[in-house]
């Protein structure tokens, strides 16, 4: 008899994507923002489904331009034949949000502001909602989310995304799973997921200021930076990340 083998140091151990049993893994719709959750969320699905969706949701958010150049560029990286070409769904919210903060890109939330200070009143409702019709057009059954475990939104529990589905079918008397194959995941183990990928080109930042180059890029200041540079760290693995202003200097200080 050999010895029972030692279970592998958490550190060691690859996470998974949890997608349920009975979703048919045809084809998956993906909302994609171009951050590192949504970006490893579009390169892992692949290997899950046949065809997989991305779709950005563009609101009108003072980050978005940048945001939404960093995500094609991610996507071109990734480029397989399961990967389907970008859709770009126009929701334009500054009607109802107004001088808030991700309109106008002033007070932005920085790297000493809590987690709740970024939160976007009724953004999870407005992205499935356009997105589910499209979906519903176009005869995909399953529409995936890349939130983490530890969200702290009441709009990214697991009890109103179920609700929520239940919502969309009876609107429009077709079916929909809404899954997030990242909600028993943290950052850190997202990130070690997709330490393969160009992780380097997802965007996090919601202040985006001119980087190395030149061209818009991380500030390395905001709430957002701050998130990832410690995903990164607790990860422990490379951040490729240009930041406008580098750790050493917020250190400093």
């Amino acid at each position: 008899m050999f010895p029972e083998a030692e279970p592998l140091p958490e550190s060691l151990v690859m996470p998974e994507l949890y997608i349920p049993d009975d979703v048919p893994k045809t084809s998956v719709a993906v909302l994609v923002s171009g951050g590192v959750e949504s970006a490893t969320l579009a390169a892992k699905l692949g290997g899950c489904f046949d065809r997989v969706y991305p779709v950005y949701v563009r609101f009108g958010l003072a980050w978005e331009p940048v945001e939404e150049t960093f995500l094609k560029l991610f996507l071109s990286r990734i480029r397989s034949p399961r990967l389907q070409e970008l859709k770009t769904i126009d929701l334009p919210v500054w009607d109802v949000y107004g001088s808030h903060w991700s309109t106008t890109g002033q007070s932005v939330p920085d790297r000493s502001t809590a987690d709740n200070a970024v939160f976007l009143p009724g953004r999870n409702v407005l992205l499935v909602a356009k997105t589910a019709v499209w979906c519903s057009l176009h005869n995909i059954d399953t529409l995936a989310l890349g939130h983490l475990q530890s969200n702290p939104f009441p709009d990214a529990t697991s009890g109103f995304f179920e609700d929520l589905s239940r919502i969309m079918m009876t609107a429009l008397d077709a079916p929909l799973t809404i899954i997030r194959p990242f909600s028993h995941l943290t950052k850190a183990e997202v990130l070690r997921l997709g330490s393969d990928l160009p992780l380097e080109l997802s965007y996090s930042c919601i202040s985006p200021a001119p980087v190395s180059g030149g061209a818009p890029g991380h500030c390395g200041r905001c709430n957002k930076c701050e998130e990832r540079r410690q995903g990164f760290a607790q990860a422990g693995i490379p951040d490729l990340t240009d930041y406008a202003v580098a750790s050493q200097a917020l250190s400093d200080a």
